[in-house]
């Protein structure tokens, strides 16, 4: 079995392109089972892959206090491994498929308000420390243009058509999408290039530390708590957080939900529609323009 986790990892990153995230979280969420099965680094032959043995890990992932979304991705990653051991003739049936999926909490994504936002990246703007150009670009793109974090940490300098007003961004799964940027953004990245040492080509990062090395996904972690620790209000915030209000704010402005989902990069437009329950002034504004008896 863990010559079949190596052999499914690798399809999952080939034929599937996931990312080295994506891989990371399926390698350990099912070595977990496999050292429960048959002690840790020890071999595990295909016929201890039960669903006794699947729901031992289940319940003790429970114990152990993960939360609801970590032992449902889990489960996923367990029924995938069971799929590709069933095509390969290792097993011959899917222990996984009839352990059903935890019941996960419904949770809002967190939005940022508009005008302390940008009270914030004005704030950024005129900081004098040697920093500050970078990490008002960072933050200025991420919110222009509803960036990932790994999408963000990603660009390359080549990415970026300041002419059109464009950035070439490279999403989940490696799906390429071109994204509007605005003018904020597009002057506080100016400016960053400008306060480098060097020039930069095409093919280099967006985003790099003092050695000219790509940016972290920690490094920009803390750097968006740092600089927008006024709107933490004690809830902490993150680079999401931008993300999240970017969609929020377009769809308060009367922005098509179509358009939205495009920009976003989901696949599916169930994803993008969490946004109409989080702007709820929108919806009022709707309903009052439209409805005879509104008022």
């Amino acid at each position: 079995m863990r010559d079949a986790l190596e052999a499914f990892l690798s399809e999952l990153g080939a034929q599937r392109r996931a990312s080295r995230h994506t891989l990371a979280a399926y390698r350990r969420d099912i070595v977990r089972v496999l050292d429960l099965a048959a002690g840790v680094g020890c071999p595990a032959p295909p016929a201890l892959w039960t669903r006794d043995l699947l729901e031992r890990a289940l319940h003790g992932l429970y114990r152990t206090h993960h939360s609801a979304a970590s032992a449902a991705r889990a489960l996923a990653a367990w029924r995938s491994l069971s799929r590709f051991c069933v095509r390969r003739g290792l097993i011959a049936g899917d222990p996984a498929r009839a352990i059903p999926f935890p019941r996960l909490p419904k949770r809002l994504p967190r939005t940022l308000p508009a005008n302390d936002l940008k009270l914030a990246l004005d704030r950024v703007a005129v900081a004098d420390d040697r920093a500050a150009p970078r990490d008002r670009a960072l933050l200025e793109l991420a919110y222009s243009s509803g960036l990932r974090l790994s999408e963000l940490v990603g660009l390359n300098r080549g990415d970026v058509d300041r002419g059109a007003g464009l950035v070439r961004v490279r999403g989940k799964g490696r799906r390429e999408r071109i994204v509007p940027v605005g003018d904020g953004a597009l002057r506080a990245l100016d400016d960053y290039v400008a306060a480098r040492p060097r020039s930069v080509r095409g093919d280099e990062p967006v985003f790099a530390g003092p050695s000219g090395a790509r940016l972290s996904g920690r490094t920009v972690q803390r750097v968006v708590r740092r600089r927008l620790v006024a709107l933490a209000r004690g809830l902490g915030v993150t680079p999401h957080a931008l993300r999240h209000s970017f969609a929020s704010h377009m769809l308060d402005q009367g922005a098509d939900l179509r358009a939205i989902q495009e920009m976003l990069g989901h696949r599916s437009l169930v994803t993008t529609q969490v946004y109409t329950h989080v702007s709820g002034s929108r919806l009022r504004q709707a309903y009052e323009q439209a409805h005879p008896r509104a008022r």
